[in-house]
């Protein structure tokens, strides 16, 4: 294969440094084969940010075993710094093909632990809690006591949340989800809108887990009007922690509805909060930003033109009960009944640079401007002396609009909204953003394509199926929290608390691969492709902020190239915008967070996880469970397509963190390859008896993109549940991978849909796409290569690493003939670098580090410059780097990290 001609001037530079620097290093050091399991000594833990949270509402966490290493019935045991026992559930996420353990989940509760640094792990008894989570199920409800609070659960209706009880008080009651629907968009002016509030009611409910330090409890259901309406399917999960005075809820919703007709004003989270204590005594509290609080009584007692005095000025500005009003000045005492309570406030975030506070006394008077400021952290509280709540929508000003809303705080019971859509801003218009414009053939289609690099088709463009996963905390307290503790409480939302091993540890464990190194700058080389490493992650996290890449249902993505000339993304032009995973994005992040054990990259790739996994994805409906191709909106693309929805870009967030959403999103999986069926990719661009098959049970499967995620899916559901069936599938699907005449240089065939088998095709023609290797098949392969060792199909992959980058002459002499000109030569060194790596071949090896160098197909070897771009030119001060983008970044970073892994010391 030719690779993209570069001057002879980096010619002569690459090759002294490749003669001189990374290739004469003693030969596959880094990670060569897969090492014996280490004596088990214990496993070191520290949190993600380096040092303690600040607060400790209960933790939960994954660890990776070497094979062989853990017994797949061993306990653990968990210590602190001082080896102090702490109280520990341990339970299994995923085996070794030989019985063995290879993730485990873990959690500590609230009350078991003084927060330390290090802790360590061990294969062991594990010491269980001091107190025990109470956990008492009937025919009606569930209750769960955590030793702090005692919640309970209703199993039918709409009030989730019966209610929750601190020290034998009820204080919140009557929790629910709400959804404010409107027949039409807020831009029809003229028009009447017909609003509906519909309710969240319960069709089932479990308790997913049951432990003495964890409990989960999964509620399942569908928003429902009074009478007809249904919309929005929702699954919330309810988290509960030993000793903790808190619950986490992840809350899901599923749009179904109909884009042209159904417009969600708002969608929420509302319960009430049982108020006690006089007026004055009654407090109200918003995070605003970093560190600040907004702190109000309901009827204040500062400012007044009579001095209640300092120490009851003191004690309310505090949130602290005052002294009895008996105790007051008579000339305030006598007169308290003329100052106005303020019962409704209102916290909207309705832009990622925005937030307002409002309040006013109740319904049917006017508004007070009561503050504002850039980015508030989403926290609040209403209550008293006598016990409150506080309330959090996690990344609240990055998933805008967002509003916290407290309703009749001067009443018996204030009623709080948390809002994840707020309805303070225009109707949720989930609408296709063109009409179509006549492209009522694939011939059209295709045509405009080639100038928007838009896949349009009728009917693709649709939202439904596509979903949302939010996060809120509540806290049950006994008091109104004094603004550090708030404080604190704001710190832990935004930034759940997290236990990680090391990355040598995971290393060890032969986990992902082991496609990454630690950081290494011992040499000039190593030094210059470390800090480009660092160079694009600190780049696109700056590009996120720079060019607000937030809001509801954009937060977590990237866009996908830049335009030079309005000095923006391509936010507006075809496939050009959102990424939506194009090209592995996630997989990028996710390395560079293994290989750095940075905080920041492990924010910004859970923040992918989340979106791509719901957002990118269609759940329901006639394209479920595919994802969508990049696009202006992320549904938009009528390429619907396994690359996207693949389990390979879900795996690290669900074994580092345990989360069983992110377990659901890799479930769905399972059977999604049945859906080419209906959904044939390559229906606009090939033959229609190439893909279609009267036979149910079989369908056109391509070997690349498209068995690559499927083989992700089957993996880890073999892994995560011994399931014999999805194994022998996996298994078959890879032995007759191998049996192809040319293995992966066959393209594809039809796949027997109950037994995983490849149809043996006849051709011995061979053909290959750029594309093919670069969602996650790479890593896939590799990762099977040796956990199975299945002879044909390393041979096969192997084969495929060894020769797509090759010359003509080489592809000739093995496959009949050359492939012709291919793309992404830089990506796909990493494939040289493998084959250099099992073969243990310094010329291959000295191959893929040119193939890395000469950047044909992606990007060049020094770090690009950035320039800041000022007015008027631009809409703000922006930083630019002419040439990058995010395929090539991506693929660039893959290549980077795992010929580093691979071939980096040789």
């Amino acid at each position: 294969m030719k690779l993209n001609p570069i001057s002879r001037r980096e010619f002569v530079r690459n090759s002294v440094l490749l003669s001189g620097g990374l290739f004469m290093l003693p030969p596959f050091a880094a990670n060569a084969e897969q090492p014996s399991p280490p004596a088990l000594g214990p496993v070191e833990l520290s949190w993600l940010n380096k040092s303690a949270p600040p607060l400790n509402p209960g933790v939960t966490w994954g660890v990776s075993w070497p094979k062989g290493a853990v017994n797949r019935k061993s306990d653990f045991s968990l210590k602190g710094s001082e080896g102090t026992a702490i109280g520990v559930q341990n339970w299994p996420l995923a085996y070794w093909p030989d019985g063995s353990l290879k993730w485990t989940g873990h959690a500590i509760g609230a009350g078991e632990m003084a927060l330390g640094e290090k802790f360590s792990l061990t294969p062991g008894k594990a010491k269980g809690p001091t107190e025990k989570l109470k956990v008492e199920e009937t025919a009606d409800t569930i209750s769960i006591d955590t030793g702090k609070i005692r919640c309970l659960l209703n199993k039918k209706g709409n009030s989730i949340i019966a209610h929750i009880q601190r020290d034998g008080r009820k204080i919140l009651e009557e929790g629910k989800l709400v959804l404010m629907h409107q027949d039409r968009p807020d831009d029809d002016f003229f028009e009447n809108i017909d609003r509906t509030q519909l309710l969240g009611e319960i069709s089932s409910i479990s308790l997913e887990q049951m432990g003495d330090v964890r409990s989960v409890v999964k509620v399942e259901g569908i928003h429902k009007a009074e009478v007809g309406k249904s919309l929005l399917p929702y699954i919330i999960r309810m988290y509960f922690y030993q000793g903790a005075e808190s619950i986490k809820i992840l809350h899901t919703i599923i749009y179904d509805g109909d884009e042209e007709k159904d417009f969600i004003k708002g969608l929420g989270i509302r319960f009430d909060v049982a108020m006690e204590d006089e007026l004055h005594n009654r407090h109200i509290r918003f995070t605003g930003e970093e560190d600040g609080v907004f702190s109000e009584a309901v009827r204040g007692l500062t400012g007044l033109r009579r001095d209640p005095g300092k120490d009851v000025r003191d004690a309310q500005l505090l949130g602290k009960k005052t002294k009895p009003l008996s105790e007051f000045p008579d000339n305030v005492a006598g007169n308290i009944e003329n100052i106005p309570a303020f019962g409704d406030y209102t916290l909207y975030q309705g832009s990622s640079d925005a937030f307002h506070i409002k309040k006013r006394t109740k319904h049917g008077h006017t508004w007070l401007n009561s503050g504002q400021g850039r980015r508030s952290n989403g926290m609040g509280y209403v209550g008293s002396a006598s016990g409150g709540v506080a309330f959090g929508i996690r990344n609240f000003w990055q998933s805008y609009p967002a509003q916290l809303d407290i309703r009749n705080a001067h009443t018996d019971k204030a009623q709080v909204t948390t809002w994840f859509w707020a309805p303070q801003s225009p109707a949720m218009d989930l609408r296709f953003y063109h009409d179509g414009m006549g492209l009522d053939t694939h011939e059209k289609q295709l045509k405009a394509m080639d100038i928007t690099y838009e896949d349009y088709e009728p009917g693709f463009g649709t939202a439904e199926g596509v979903a949302r996963t939010s996060e809120v905390m509540l806290w049950v307290l006994p008091a109104t929290p004094e603004q550090v503790n708030l404080v604190k409480m704001a710190s832990v939302l935004t930034e759940p608390p997290l236990l990680t091993t090391t990355s040598e540890h995971m290393l060890q464990s032969g986990v992902f691969g082991q496609l990454w190194s630690t950081p290494d700058r011992s040499s000039d080389q190593r030094k210059e492709i470390e800090e480009q490493l660092d160079w694009y992650f600190d780049f696109y996290q700056k590009q996120q902020e720079q060019h607000r890449w937030f809001g509801f249902w954009d937060y977590g993505d990237f866009m996908h190239t830049y335009d030079v000339d309005r000095k923006v993304w391509r936010y507006d032009v075809g496939g050009f915008a959102w990424d939506n995973s194009e090209l592995s994005t996630d997989l990028w992040l996710w390395y560079y967070y293994l290989k750095t054990g940075r905080a920041d990259a492990f924010r910004l790739a859970e923040a992918m996880t989340r979106h791509t996994g719901e957002v990118d994805v269609h759940h329901t409906g006639p394209f479920a469970p595919l994802g969508s191709r990049h696009n202006v909106q992320h549904w938009g693309c009528s390429a619907k397509q396994l690359r996207i929805s693949t389990a390979a870009n879900r795996r690290f967030y669900y074994y580092l963190t345990a989360d069983e959403r992110t377990g659901d999103l890799m479930r769905e999986q399972i059977d999604a390859v049945a859906t080419l069926r209906k959904v044939p990719p390559t229906r606009k661009v090939t033959a229609k008896e190439n893909w279609v098959t009267e036979d149910p049970d079989m369908v056109h499967v391509g070997f690349g993109t498209d068995w690559g995620a499927i083989s992700a899916a089957w993996l880890v559901e073999w892994e995560r549940t011994e399931n014999e069936g999805i194994k022998k599938k996996l298994l078959n699907s890879m032995r007759t991978i191998g049996e192809q005449p040319l293995g992966f240089f066959n393209g594809g065939s039809k796949m027997n849909l109950q037994t995983g088998e490849f149809d043996i095709v006849q051709s011995r023609r061979p053909t290959a796409s750029h594309l093919s290797a670069v969602f996650g098949l790479t890593e896939m392969a590799i990762e099977l290569y040796d956990l199975v060792g299945m002879e044909s199909f390393n041979k096969a992959w192997l084969t495929y690493c060894e020769l797509y980058n090759a010359d003509d002459a080489a592809q000739e002499k093995v496959l009949g003939s050359s492939l012709g000109s291919l793309n992404l030569a830089q990506g796909h060194s990493r494939l040289t670098a493998f084959a250099a790596h099992k073969k243990k071949d310094p010329a291959l090896a000295k191959r893929a580090w040119e193939e890395f160098y000469a950047g044909a197909g992606g990007t060049g070897r020094i770090t690009p410059s950035m320039e800041t771009i000022t007015g008027p030119s631009v809409l703000r001060p922006t930083i630019q780097a002419i040439g990058v983008s995010t395929n090539g970044t991506a693929q660039w970073g893959l290549a980077a990290i795992q010929n580093l892994a691979l071939i980096g010391k040789m």
